[in-house]
């Protein structure tokens, strides 16, 4: 038994022989790191304001278009926690890259592709990103300073919002001026640039935990997860009484019992269920899940309310373009507020800088949901939640990484990227069932009523996310067993 480390001590027996040096310019490493959250968030990001186009520009039904969306979801929810795996046992930079490898060769290929099919295999293969995160995170535990360590995860936490900020307004003049594929090439390019970058200036973690790959727990875990999400981001299109969801959701009830069987046996699981189950880290990923729904429900509803028009009563009438430099600010003070976090996290611990980064994700979500008038008063509700959301997202990781081995970082963060990405896919399903039930008149836009009651859920969301954080021990005060050291190789 030990206390969990600080993040620049190494267990000497799981390293090879010597120490990984520290990178010559940390703030280098940094930058470099976090720039990948900007690329991970416009590939999640850039088809959202295309898809009622697409049906047109693609010859194919609006539910066939949806499918963008999520084969990108459930392809990056099943990759992200084998890359984390794959990261701890063989190098999380080796890893990184083969993340923004996939990423780049999916954009390429969403550019040239002539229909829906290739486009969905090009959707898939950019689900690789959802990986890059959880590996940059842990990336820096290993290799940073410890005192740069705050800092550089909440920057990199906070890219995801500021990147999905930025992301809108270059959809829209994309959108507006060009092709759509310009989208794809442009990722593609940044993708090479990411991986040039990160070969040239971050250093590899040299520590390892060995062992074989779980594949059965990879099969387990990817098909729970690849019911579930299907059944939630579909649900509303196909039913949620349908004879089809609800075998999704008894199949993941099924593959879940039988894979966490599977995984209390086999020696070296894919996640490490015994440290997962502990109070620190999985009140933190419930918090996590919730915490996805109240950040996600501002970027989803934010937009459409501006854009709506202002016959409907609540909307503004803004074009696509405008409606994302109205937000800007919101995805700006994400950025800013990543370093207070940090330096929050040291005075205070990262539970407190979770404590009140969830409360103004309530307050804002609350604030919403009161239907601002003007938009001076729609910005201040999108940048109290924003700042919540910097705050919750810096400090999430360190609350993680602090609860669980050195070694099982980058695999426990996937699992917490997993967390926040079935909130926020939740939160997708819960705006669509419920802007689909309040309409103005027949079949016209949602009505003010459904924007309400999704940003009280959002909100309540936040509140419920604090009373989980206050519930869960200081993970420092927290032993983790260790893993039985396997032999160490060297790896580039």
């Amino acid at each position: 038994m030990f206390r969990a480390r600080r993040p620049h001590q190494q267990p000497e027996s799981t390293h090879p022989e010597g120490s990984a040096p520290a990178p010559p310019r940390p703030g280098v490493a940094i930058a470099v790191l976090a720039s990948c959250g900007l690329l991970v968030s416009l590939v999640q990001t850039m088809v959202v304001p295309l898809l009622p186009r697409f049906p047109e520009l693609l010859d194919v039904s609006g539910s066939t278009a949806s499918w963008l969306i999520t084969a990108n979801l459930v392809a990056g929810a099943v990759s992200a926690p084998v890359l984390g795996r794959l990261g701890d046992m063989f190098g999380k930079r080796r890893m990184l890259l083969v993340a923004l490898g996939l990423v780049g060769a999916g954009s390429l290929l969403g550019a040239l592709a002539p229909g829906i099919g290739l486009l969905l295999v090009a959707r898939v293969l950019q689900g690789a990103a959802f990986g890059v995160i959880a590996l940059g995170m842990s990336l820096m535990r290993d290799v940073l300073p410890a005192d740069r360590v705050g800092s550089g995860v909440g920057l990199m936490s906070s890219s995801l919002g500021f990147g999905g900020a930025i992301g809108l307004p270059i959809t829209g003049v994309v959108a507006q001026f060009a092709s759509w594929r310009w989208l794809f090439a442009g990722a593609a390019v940044l993708g090479v640039v990411q991986i040039l970058l990160v070969r040239r200036l971050v250093t590899e973690s040299r520590l390892r935990t060995g062992g074989r790959f779980d594949v059965p727990g990879a099969l387990g875990v990817g098909g729970a997860l690849v019911c579930l999400l299907l059944a939630i981001s579909k649900g509303n299109d196909w039913g949620w009484a349908s004879p089809t969801v609800l075998g999704l959701f008894a199949g993941t009830v099924v593959l879940v019992a039988a894979t966490v069987r599977w995984e209390l046996r086999v020696p070296a699981p894919l996640v490490d269920l015994r440290v997962s189950a502990r109070p620190a880290v999985l009140l933190t990923n419930l918090a996590s899940v919730l915490v996805g729904f109240a950040m996600f429900a501002g970027f989803v509803l934010a937009t459409q309310i501006l854009q709506a028009p202002v016959t409907t009563g609540y909307g503004f009438g803004l074009s696509l373009v405008v409606a994302g430099l109205v937000l800007l600010p919101m995805g700006g003070s994400m950025v800013v507020f990543s370093s207070a976090s940090a330096r929050l996290s040291r005075l205070r611990g990262p539970r407190t800088t979770l404590v009140i980064g969830t409360l103004l994700l309530g307050a804002g979500n609350f604030a919403f949901a009161a239907m601002p008038s003007t938009v001076p008063l729609l910005m201040a509700a999108s940048t109290v939640a924003a700042v919540g959301a910097a705050l919750a997202y810096s400090a999430i990781p360190l609350t993680i990484m602090r609860a669980v081995p050195e070694s099982e970082t980058a695999a426990a963060n996937s699992l917490n990227t997993l967390a926040r990405q079935l909130g926020t896919s939740s939160c997708t399903a819960v705006v669509a069932a419920v802007t689909a039930t309040y309409v103005l008149g027949d079949g016209g836009p949602p009505s003010a009523t459904a924007y309400t009651i999704s940003f009280v859920a959002a909100g309540a969301a936040g509140l419920l996310a604090t009373v989980l954080v206050l519930l869960t021990p200081t993970p420092a005060a927290e032993t983790v067993e260790a893993p039985a050291p396997a032999p160490a190789t060297a790896h580039g």
